[in-house]
């Protein structure tokens, strides 16, 4: 990693307000590393970058420099730059690569072979099943998975590939000394611990909610593809999926029922061209570099009981009513049923009085 005198004009460019990702490339660009640029003066970065330049040297952001310097002298924290050997050169590839990034764990996985797994927040039960066995099955195989610690699907993917003892990254839109959503701070600690947690915005930026969309190109820049698990239509996941495309990534979505609201993003994304995937091996074969006759299984939905109730739930939810229409059975005689079918694992109780059967 780069010394923290050199470091100290990195984030320095990085820390002014008003200087942005693009502002900083053209002045890197034209004068080269940081110090380089401060030491050109005011009238030469004026040429570049117009009068925004005088924010460079009316601006001091000192303490922030300061407390970012301490805080990647700590034991599994770091910092890196453009100019560091561990940037991942993925992210060179794409349009607006962060000048730095803020990094808790591990950063030699930010230069692994990655998928990206993203979906919705408010993913159902089944949803929330696949991630983790696609995650585990493809981390088994070697596949870093990255993703962003929202709750749902984005949760599933990093707990999926942490039980295969795999690699996980969260790519996070607060900054790298905040957990959100808090509901996943322990989940954060265990990438943390066995992964990596990345950040490109300052510490202390709070859960801003136009940071979100932002953190998504790092995302897509890191992975050689984006695999989108459940979506509505105007999902964020979509716009990952979009990015992906755009920076010559691979795009793949798992089909739902035609009933579900959140199998709809992944549906658009199929008819605008993404992979249909139903298993592990359309993702492997497709990224290349995997053997055709690959030996990974994932749990899928199939007749695993013979219990007529299963079979009239189908794989779709249900409601109580529908499954009365359908049985001839009562309520009271159905509840019972259903409560031992959820205790046993086959099946999730959903909002509005539904079920839906799990694999």
């Amino acid at each position: 990693m780069i010394n923290s005198e050199g470091l100290a004009g990195w984030l320095r460019l990085t820390l002014i307000p008003g200087i942005g990702g693009e502002s900083q490339r053209k002045l890197l660009a034209a004068f080269g590393l940081p110090e380089a640029v401060f030491a050109a003066g005011r009238l030469a970065a004026r040429s570049v970058i117009g009068d925004r330049a005088d924010l460079l040297f009316d601006f001091e952001p000192s303490e922030a420099v300061d407390r970012s310097i301490e805080w990647a002298s700590q034991p599994g924290q770091h910092i890196v730059t453009l100019a560091d050997n561990a940037y991942p050169k993925s992210l060179l590839e794409i349009a607006d690569p962060p000048t730095l990034l803020y990094v808790r764990g591990n950063p030699a996985l930010l230069g692994k072979r990655g998928l990206a797994m993203v979906g919705s927040r408010n993913a159902t039960p089944l949803g929330i099943q696949t991630a983790e066995n696609f995650a585990r099955a493809l981390a088994g195989k070697g596949l870093c998975i990255i993703s962003g610690l929202a709750l749902g699907i984005d949760a599933a993917a990093h707990r999926g590939a942490l039980s295969a003892k795999g690699d996980t990254v969260a790519v996070i839109g607060t900054g790298a000394d905040r957990i959100y959503p808090a509901r996943n701070k322990e989940l954060a600690l265990a990438i943390v611990e066995h992964g990596t947690v990345i950040s490109e915005f300052p510490l202390g930026t709070p859960a801003i909610a136009a940071n979100f969309p932002r953190r998504n190109r790092i995302i897509s820049g890191l992975s050689r593809g984006v695999l989108v698990v459940e979506a509505a239509p105007e999902s964020g996941s979509l716009i990952t999926a979009r990015l992906a495309g755009e920076q010559g990534r691979e795009v793949f979505a798992i089909p739902g029922s035609i009933h579900s609201p959140v199998a709809r993003g992944c549906h658009k994304l199929i008819k605008q061209g993404a992979k249909l995937v139903e298993t592990a091996n359309d993702v492997l074969e497709e990224l290349g570099n995997f053997s055709s006759h690959l030996d990974v299984q994932v749990e899928t939905i199939g007749p695993t009981d013979e219990n007529p109730l299963l079979a009239a739930l189908g794989h779709d939810p249900c409601s109580l009513d529908d499954l009365v229409e359908t049985t001839g059975q009562s309520a009271d005689q159905l509840l019972p049923e259903l409560l031992m079918l959820e205790l046993s694992g086959q099946i999730a109780p959903l909002p509005g009085n539904r079920y839906q059967r799990l694999a």
